[in-house]
């Protein structure tokens, strides 16, 4: 049976045609953030995410910043809805090692839990409202391992009434002759009535990011973006066909492709309702269109999103990318793309001073670098990030974790904006966040389509409502394809004052 209900989602129209594309401003509000540090030793070179989440369900989005061998900081928004960013820190048990974390509602209680990544342990924290947690690991029958963890993925299948987590892991830090060519294997969770049962998955290229999503495939599939530094040679990025057990090949039509690989991020960047993938790198960044044959299609180098070196500066070696994040920053109704940049450590074939990227789509769909302009080229060793909006105002905000100094956080300024939809999924019994669910938006600009999921970035994950931008669009129509297939009827927002939830029985 399925119900329909009109609900005040979030549309916020500003009254104005957006003319000749602006660049967009941000200012800096790091002074808004409680004081903390990504640090340690070689272990912590990678990591380095950061959560965006509402642990309290005031409507605000909440951070939990990974620490490395300092302690994972709980960041609870207190900003003025529309007005100034403001956070305080929160009240939570001391967590070393942390490498980053990913919100997800595991016991489909409505209130969100954490999966957080470690060097040792992995932990399962409980969500228990108003941004208190506890330890469930354990209690919910998971094995933590001990390994070096630094990537993860996760998603429902079937009629599974919890998720199935994916733990990626790096380097092998037992293998005496590591650590190049001695990648660790992964780590697959499949529910089972007390807990989770896990299966290795191998060969592990030194995993640093994996997502679980449909992708251009269709299917629910699992991407693993591996780091060729270690693995040195034999190795290659992967899909793992979660129904048949096993990784594609070339006999499926998979191309082997061998990079640094570091961060995933997934989108639908140009209307064609089959999803685009960034694959971050040192060196290269690599976009990969989604066809409509499953496969994927390297960006041609003109696009302007390879990234592969400075921008600022005089020093012409190679960059290291890592969190990427698409997300329309000025609400035109194309995704723009942001990269977080930073040398490994003092690594000398690659940049010392590597600015971050902030690439904004052109309506011809090539990109164009605005960091500086806009604001947000920071030169510090960045790893985990998020494009997310931490005030209500429409707007999306920058947050960005740097390995050896301070978080940093941009609040979005610009002046004119596009309008924007944010839209938020509730279905009744498991899953309750819908997640792997396809959100379509179209306008008289085109469709736009998004998938909501969890994993990708660099230790980075988000728990937050699917935002669209609008542009001067006057009105729009959404469909929702849930996560077992039911399409929801398109449903028309009129101006100004219409959001629609579809909840299941």
């Amino acid at each position: 049976m399925t119900r329909r209900f009109l609900f005040p989602l979030c549309v916020l129209c500003t009254p104005t045609a957006l003319m000749a594309q602006s660049i967009p401003q941000f200012q800096d509000r790091s002074d808004a953030l409680p004081a903390h540090v990504y640090g340690g030793g070689w272990e912590h070179f990678v990591g380095g995410g950061v959560a965006s989440f509402d642990c309290n369900g005031d409507g605000m989005t909440d951070l939990l910043a990974a620490g490395g061998e300092n302690p994972a900081s709980l960041m609870v928004n207190r900003s003025e809805r529309g007005g100034t960013l403001a956070f305080e820190p929160g009240e939570m048990a001391e967590i070393t090692g942390v490498t980053g974390a990913y919100p997800i509602d595991i016991d489909s209680d409505g209130i969100t839990d954490l999966a957080v990544l470690r060097v040792g342990k992995n932990l399962l924290l409980k969500g228990l409202g108003d941004c208190a947690f506890e330890e469930a690991t354990e209690a919910w029958g998971f094995d933590g391992g001990d390994r070096w963890t630094t990537a993860f993925a996760a998603g429902w299948e079937g009629d599974n009434t919890r998720p199935t987590l994916f733990f990626g892991n790096y380097v092998d830090r037992d293998n005496p002759d590591g650590p190049f060519e001695a990648c660790d294997s992964n780590e697959l969770h499949r529910p089972n009535a007390t807990g989770w049962d896990k299966t290795i998955l191998s060969p592990g290229f030194c995993t640093l990011s994996a997502l679980m999503s449909k992708g251009a495939r269709g299917v629910q599939s699992l991407r693993l973006s591996n780091d060729r530094h270690y693995y040195v040679k034999g190795g290659y990025e992967q899909i793992y066909d979660l129904q048949n057990n096993r990784f594609l090949d070339e006999s499926d039509g998979w191309d082997r492709v061998s990079l640094w690989g570091m961060g995933i991020a997934e989108r639908d960047i140009n209307g064609d309702a089959i999803p685009d993938v960034m694959l971050t790198s040192m060196g290269d960044q690599l976009l990969q269109f989604g066809r409509a044959n499953g496969h994927y299609e390297a960006a041609p180098f003109d696009i302007g999103t390879y990234a592969h070196r400075p921008h600022l500066g005089d020093d012409g070696r190679p960059s290291t990318g890592w969190q990427a994040d698409w997300g329309d920053v000025d609400n035109d109704g194309r995704a723009d793309l942001f990269i977080a940049k930073g040398n490994v450590e003092q690594m000398p074939s690659n940049a010392a001073r590597d600015p971050n990227n902030l690439l904004q789509q052109r309506p011809d769909g090539t990109f164009r670098e605005v960091s500086i302009a806009a604001g947000v080229a920071s030169l510090e060793k960045s790893r985990g990030a998020g494009l997310v909006d931490l005030n209500g105002d429409g707007k999306l905000d920058l947050v960005v974790v740097n390995r050896g100094s301070n978080m940093e956080l941009y609040e979005n300024v610009t002046p004119t904006t596009g309008q924007y939809l944010d839209v938020s999924l509730v279905q009744s019994g498991t899953n309750k966040a819908a997640v792997g669910a396809v959100v379509s938006v179209l306008t008289n600009l085109g469709l736009q389509v998004q998938e909501l999921s969890i994993g990708g970035g660099h230790g980075s994950g988000k728990a937050v409502p699917l935002h669209f931008g609008l542009g001067n669009a006057e009105s729009a129509k959404v469909q929702v394809t849930w996560p077992d297939g039911f399409e929801s009827d398109w449903v028309e927002l009129t101006r100004f004052d219409r959001w629609v939830e579809l909840a299941r029985e």
